[in-house]
């Protein structure tokens, strides 16, 4: 009988966190234990680490997702398990889930089949607390901000132009928007407000992109959190706050150490969705496994256009990384998707549909090559694939130069693996001409229109009247030379989720754009994607339990 990934982890056996340190130099004064498997690791071993010479970083990306499912999180694992199987020193870095697709769409999100990081259970719900701390601190300034209006608002700042929203981790429609403040005069003053998602927060890119705790306050005070009647723009440093929302992320702040089901070290840290943040772990997990391993192995959020675009033009950027390789991961379930078969006629021969939905794969090609690092394409196999399936898809790659190989990473875990590390190995010795899509001394419509025009085919971008008001405030502030973070949906490479393939000649209307300044982006709101999402008709939550002895059910 096959077993369920959670069954999976649940049977594995697990090392003491502290051996698995051990592989990759970390001693046991340099750990943090929350319990037996997990970990933080301490500044202190920052301190010990940081003159080493950078190992290889390989991203692991894909092609635009589907409800048939690509694996990207399941091949990063595997594939740092066969770099382990071939001998070498590697360490793998992944995003903590959000309880908000835990309990709403996918039900969990560490891996899958003997390609996991574990305690599965652990990560998927509350793990060492980090997206509790952001929570609370993202919600402390909001609640500074409600409290100095009460108290006299000796900052004079107008509450119809309060920008800072609230969060909660979870999917909550009903809470995009809201009115505070209700009740009289002791309740504080009412005004217009609602909630993101906390993967959403400024707050958690923040942390994601923060070096040290120095830094971190430095970027939280730069928050924009309103704007005085007059139009002057005030700051969580205005009131006061850097320094208390970064005692509650003092801890959060410390990358977290965990396993994989073979025992590789995996850093799991930071949660930014990529669809409206930037969807890669945090900064401090990549230049901690970069010292510490030969090679180390991320991945960034949804398809390429998305995480991967933003893995390079801004983590990248700020981290002053180079990517040695890029490692996109399709299937040919999701591909046939893209050719417009439905979920549940997936099963059978179909080349026609994979013809036309290869085009998909191909555009995140030419995309990656953009960048100019050396590309692998993993095809993650599913049992319904057949070998005319795979060859096209192999044709198709062979034709676009670049390196293809089959993965069997969820079935066989790093054996399965062995293939494409050994392709990976391959690539990272490859010329790498690695530069950023955009120069961020452009202006913030041309780089949005680089962006739109080169990374999704777009003919043109269409400005609705808030992000025409919005830039204009933008250029006021002197904030023109921020980087740029989309938000569009995640189920297309254009702003439109109905488009599927590879959408040409469309327009991207862009509806707001929203400054973040602590981060040092601004983030184009774009089609009809939501920053708090909601929950699907019949959500994981519903089918997800606990027996007396405290075992977790239906978790993935």
């Amino acid at each position: 009988m096959m077993l369920s990934d959670i069954e999976i982890a649940q049977n594995a056996e697990l090392k003491p966190i502290v051996e698995v340190a051990a592989q990759l130099g970390i001693n046991e004064d340099e750990l943090e234990y929350y319990g037996k498997y997990k970990a933080k690791v301490t500044y202190g071993l920052w301190n010990r680490i940081k003159d080493r010479p950078d190992g290889k970083l390989v991203l692991v990306t894909a092609i635009t997702p589907t409800p048939a499912g690509e694996g990207k999180t399941t091949t990063t694992v595997g594939l740092g398990q066969g770099l382990a199987k071939l001998g070498k020193r590697v360490c793998i870095a992944l995003r903590e889930p959000s309880l908000g697709p835990s309990f709403g769409v996918k039900g969990g999100a560490a891996g899958g089949g003997y390609s996991q990081v574990v305690p599965m259970e652990d990560i998927n719900l509350h793990f060492t607390g980090d997206l509790h701390a952001i929570t609370s601190a993202h919600n402390l300034l909001s609640a500074l901000i409600d409290n100095h209006l009460h108290q006299g608002n000796p900052l004079n700042i107008d509450p119809r132009r309060v920008v800072f929203r609230r969060v909660v981790d979870l999917n909550e429609r009903a809470l995009r928007h809201v009115i505070v403040g209700l009740g009289g005069k002791a309740d504080g003053v009412p005004r217009e407000s609602g909630f993101d998602i906390t993967v959403a927060s400024e707050v958690m890119a923040i942390l994601c992109l923060s070096a040290n705790i120095k830094e971190l306050k430095e970027r939280l005070s730069k928050i924009v959190v309103g704007y005085t009647y007059n139009g002057t723009v005030v700051t969580a440093g205005d009131l006061n706050a850097h320094g208390s929302m970064a005692a509650l992320l003092k801890d959060a702040l410390k990358p977290n150490l965990v396993q994989t089901l073979e025992h590789v070290p995996a850093f799991v840290h930071g949660g930014p969705f990529a669809n409206i943040a930037h969807g890669c772990n945090s900064l401090q997990a990549t230049k901690y496994g970069l010292k510490l391993a030969d090679y180390f192995i991320t991945e960034a959020g949804f398809g390429a256009d998305l995480g991967a675009e933003k893995f390079f033009d801004i983590k990248c950027r700020i981290g002053n990384l180079t990517p040695s390789a890029v490692v996109i991961v399709a299937t040919v379930r999701a591909l046939k998707m893209h050719g417009g078969v439905a979920k549940n006629e997936l099963t059978g021969e179909n080349l026609e549909a994979l013809s036309k939905g290869i085009p998909n794969l191909e555009k995140h090609i030419e995309n990656m090559k953009r960048f100019g690092i050396p590309v692998v394409v993993a095809i993650n196999r599913f049992p319904t694939d057949t070998e005319a399936e795979l060859e096209l898809v192999k044709e198709h790659c062979v034709a676009l130069g670049v390196q293809q190989v089959l993965s069997e990473v969820w079935a066989k875990g790093g054996e399965g693996g062995i293939e494409l590390a050994e392709r990976v190995l391959e690539a990272v010795e490859k010329p790498n001409t690695f530069h950023k899509l955009y120069d961020a001394s452009l202006s913030p419509k041309e780089k949005i229109e680089k962006i739109a025009k080169e990374i999704y085919g777009a003919k043109s971008v269409a400005y609705m009247a808030q992000a025409e008001k919005d830039l204009e405030e933008i250029h006021r502030l002197g904030k023109d030379n921020l980087l740029v973070c989309m938000g569009k949906t995640q189920a297309s490479i254009s702003d439109n989720p109905a488009l599927i393939g590879r959408p040409e000649g469309f327009e991207l209307t862009v509806r707001e754009v929203r400054l973040s300044a602590g981060a040092g982006f601004i983030v184009p709101i774009t089609g009809s994607i939501m920053t708090m999402p909601g929950l699907p008709k019949v959500p994981a939550a519903m089918k997800i339990d606990v027996d007396d002895d405290g075992n977790i059910t239906g978790l993935f």
